[in-house]
């Protein structure tokens, strides 16, 4: 699960409520989610094996898995993974494609409440959901999870400049029109200005993990006015707004990609890989 608008929270409610609260959206239209949602780039796989040990065999924890988006390709590398959802429509889409991987099975339940199995993982993974899961308690859990020098591995995708970036720039006016918390001519940052993820300070407070190793990679993908619609359907930060504002802001989003991009853009995503081992 992730959620990488570009504009402001939209309201004074304790973070940890709102966080609660978007992190219930994604389950709402699990299908869209499957279907809208990108995947990621083969290069993260190639480095989950040799940086977590998440290879054929290994025992794999997927905290957060949606519908699958990495959790198949983690399985079509041969890993046994138990991945925890919480939302149970995403659950549902996500047994649905791993149906030919007996290897991986898909647990209903918040991995804060989970009680974990007695043997212990080789990796625990979470893709675009770590940020969703109680800080005060993740690294811990995640740690209490593994086996001595078994890895946390945590991704994180980010809108960044690059694409259509004309685009990008023109519809910030949309946002500012129909969503008053977004900052006035905001712009995406570039890749080389986002810092690192937000957990690896967790992880060196917490005293159980060794230095963690980085990775970086850049997308693109191009899309047609419905299927960017689409994708914006699955962000918790649109979802989350009032049904005539999200209906006004994604008809002045599709009027500007049909008027002035000739029905199609180009969105760049940073996607970054954090692996910790376990001391």
């Amino acid at each position: 699960m992730s959620d990488n608008t570009t504009h402001a929270k939209r309201d004074d409610r304790p973070e940890e409520s709102r966080r609660v609260r978007l992190s219930r959206t994604f389950d709402e239209d699990a299908e869209l989610y499957d279907r809208a949602r990108p995947g990621y780039p083969p290069e993260l796989y190639d480095d989950l094996a040799e940086l977590a040990g998440a290879r054929t065999g290994s025992r794999v924890l997927e905290v957060g898995c949606g519908t699958g988006q990495a959790t198949v390709p983690l399985a079509e590398r041969g890993c046994r993974i138990t991945a925890v959802e919480a939302g149970p429509s995403m659950a549902a889409v996500a047994r649905r494609n791993l149906a030919d991987a007996s290897a991986a099975r898909v647990v209903t339940a918040e991995f804060e409440s989970w009680p974990l199995p007695q043997e212990p993982f080789d990796a625990v993974v979470s893709a675009s959901a770590f940020h969703w899961i109680d800080p005060a308690l993740r690294v811990a859990k995640a740690a209490d999870a593994l086996r001595p020098d078994g890895a946390l591995a945590v991704v994180r995708t980010q809108h960044v400049r690059g694409g259509t970036e004309g685009f990008f720039i023109e519809v910030q006016r949309c946002y500012e029109r129909f969503d008053p918390a977004t900052p006035p001519g905001l712009r995406l940052p570039a890749a080389a200005d986002i810092e690192g993820l937000d957990h690896v300070r967790e992880i060196e407070r917490s005293r159980r993990f060794g230095p963690t190793v980085c990775r970086r990679y850049e997308q693109d993908l191009t899309y047609t006015t419905s299927r960017y619609l689409e994708l914006l359907r699955t962000f918790s930060g649109h979802r989350a707004l009032p049904e005539a504002a999200r209906n006004g802001l994604l008809d002045c989003i599709a009027n500007l990609i049909d008027g002035r991009y000739d029905g199609r853009v180009t969105r760049r995503s940073l996607i970054e890989l954090a692996v910790s081992r376990r001391r």
